[in-house]
């Protein structure tokens, strides 16, 4: 097992570590159970200065919290009151950046994941999308704050890595509120993935 060291999650440049977490691998373990897959699409948000971020203008409350902590810890928040979204906590204590997980390629627990999505069979649609994946992996609130060199929820480098001409970087979505912040093309996937979400061109 090769779980990321802390001072992965120390970086200050959140777009840098975003591009990085690409091809890394997400597991849990819930109740003895293990899921995990390959992370193939995030989208990088930059704290107090961003606003699209849940942080944006140094924003304090219970939910943003845990941004605030030292890079390498669980955020995950309910969407619309439907949909729990599993963001990484990046950089020092006092910069609250993070990187939201988009999409998973599966590898690890699939008839899990059916089972949670209430899928017969694998189809792209299973984890692509921040709400699908984190309900295939059993992330809601209860993996809020959990140490991601934990033994509950974490991230592992199996030396799988992208090319710069394999990576793509658009717009982030559903960030329409952010004004011109919406613009930046602050979300990057893995080109050509089905696990990637949806628009992916």
């Amino acid at each position: 097992m090769a779980k990321l060291p802390l001072s992965f999650y120390q970086n200050i440049e959140v777009n840098q570590l975003a591009v990085q977490l690409l091809g890394k691998r997400l597991y849990t373990c819930i109740d003895g159970v293990l899921t995990g897959g390959i992370i193939v699409e995030t989208e990088a948000y930059k704290g107090v200065e961003d606003k699209a971020s849940h942080a944006y203008g140094g924003r304090l409350t219970d939910r943003t919290r845990v941004m605030y902590e030292q890079g390498g810890l669980s955020y995950v928040y309910l969407c619309y009151g439907i949909h729990h979204l599993f963001n990484v906590v990046t950089a020092p204590q006092g910069m609250p950046h993070a990187v939201l997980i988009r999409g998973l390629e599966p590898v690890e627990g699939l008839d899990v994941m059916l089972e949670r999505r209430n899928m017969a069979a694998l189809k792209p649609n299973l984890t692509a999308g921040p709400g699908a994946l984190a309900k295939a992996m059993g992330i809601d609130r209860g993996l809020n704050a959990k140490d991601l060199g934990g033994d509950e929820i974490w991230i592992e480098d199996k030396g799988l890595s992208f090319n710069g001409d394999e990576i793509v970087s658009s717009p982030r979505v559903g960030v329409g509120y952010a004004g011109d912040h919406a613009l930046l093309p602050w979300r990057y996937y893995v080109k050509g993935n089905r696990f990637v979400s949806k628009p992916n061109s």
